[in-house]
């Protein structure tokens, strides 16, 4: 799924783009084995009332009273002497931060420049030192 807009739309028109297919789709790409965060809600438990719960979540996202919870903090080792940090969202944070990015992507995207690797899918750093 790509947003396509026409040139001269305003970015802000963006949001006519979610819609609850967008929403069945930023579920499917959610990671099933993600890790829960601060409200201990799985994917999988998310999901068994996936329609009703995406059009809430729509509902709040397009009125603008969603409210990202706050993001649970896990330790991983990162050596034998310190641990690393790690932020685990919410699994309805996920799904809408995966809807935002489907929207924002393909627009952004072709505004960069071919020797650009910052956080671009398919990119790495360990591209971009070769």
């Amino acid at each position: 799924m790509v947003a396509q807009r026409h040139p001269h739309e305003p970015l802000t028109a963006l949001n006519q783009h979610l819609d609850l297919n967008w929403m069945h789709e930023a579920y499917r790409r959610v990671r099933k084995d993600a890790a829960p965060g601060v409200d201990g809600q799985t994917v999988a438990g998310y999901g068994e009332h996936l329609t009703e719960n995406l059009r809430d979540l729509l509902a709040r996202a397009k009125s603008g009273r969603y409210q990202a919870p706050p993001v649970k903090r896990a330790y991983v080792p990162k050596n034998e002497k310190e641990d690393r940090p790690i932020g685990l969202p919410t699994t309805e944070d996920k799904i809408l931060q995966r809807a935002v990015v489907m929207l924002l992507e393909p627009i952004y995207e072709r505004d960069f420049l071919p020797f650009s690797f910052g956080f671009r899918p398919g990119r790495s750093a360990h591209q971009a030192i070769k």
